[in-house]
């Protein structure tokens, strides 16, 4: 397992790394809305859809949809405010799992989340590399989530007894969220001091990675929510040893859409 894990990741980093950096414009929307799109094919599965025209068709809704999106710029922000609120109402669905689940069970509703689950995060990336450091933005975005990982790992495996979200994810501690928020605080408190922010610029920038940080944690449990409503363990087998797309960006899909929107207050 940890052998295929690591060729994956090897295989899949570089793709990545070009798709972010080397492309512009449609081609960057396109390869993006290729993840995306995966994504929407997984997601049809944790709604209870099993047969494949199903889950081909629900991919083929949501990639028309960001095309439309595309070529509809002005619906951008309807698109990331939705993505705020809905991020809010999953914080109360995760926090009260098991009795909010009559809330969602529907297969169309749980269809109509994969949309404000994966629509948005598909926009706040095409917003967020329009900005004139855009690349730099991305990743920064990303590795204050994936700091956030690496530390709430280490720190939940040392000090995790209070279970953060016992009938969602037993195996996350407060302590975990903890440890994955001072690591993110730290990397921010880094690049502030090498960017010489000033004081005020410093406080907001790590106001806003505290969000950051939080706001992953629900878009990790969210998923995990719904497959444990599922009985699914891994969102499909496209990555092997990773699982599938969505295992791989479910804290993505909340931290961009709401980094996005932050990066649109502070514009002055």
């Amino acid at each position: 397992m940890l052998k295929q894990r690591i060729i994956t990741a090897l295989i899949l980093l570089p793709i990545a790394l070009c798709g972010f950096f080397l492309l512009e414009g449609f081609g960057f929307a396109l390869f993006i809305g290729l993840v995306v799109t995966l994504g929407a094919w997984e997601w049809a599965r944790l709604a209870g859809f099993t047969e494949q025209p199903i889950r081909v068709a629900y991919a083929v809704v949501v990639a028309l949809m960001l095309f439309v999106m595309y070529i509809l710029p002005g619906l951008a922000p309807w698109v990331l405010g939705a993505s705020v609120l809905w991020w809010g109402v999953a914080t109360w669905l995760v926090l009260t799992y098991p009795r909010s689940s009559p809330h969602w069970a529907s297969a169309a509703c749980k269809l109509a989340i994969g949309l404000l689950i994966l629509l948005p995060a598909w926009q706040g990336l095409v917003q967020i590399k329009q900005q004139p450091l855009g690349n730099w933005l991305i990743m920064a975005v990303m590795v204050l989530v994936w700091g956030a990982d690496i530390g709430a790992y280490f720190s939940g495996r040392a000090f995790g007894k209070r279970k953060l979200a016992p009938q969602v994810s037993p195996g996350k501690s407060w302590e975990g969220v903890y440890g994955g928020l001072a690591a993110s605080l730290v990397i921010t408190a880094i690049v502030g001091i090498v960017r010489d922010w000033s004081f005020a610029q410093m406080l907001i920038a790590l106001i806003c990675a505290a969000v950051i940080v939080f706001i992953s944690v629900v878009g990790d449990l969210t998923e995990s929510m719904f497959k444990r409503q599922s009985g699914i363990k891994d969102s499909s087998n496209l990555l092997p040893g990773h699982g599938g797309v969505l295992d791989r960006i479910d804290s993505l899909t909340a931290a961009i859409p709401v980094f996005a929107v932050l990066l649109w207050m502070a514009a002055p």
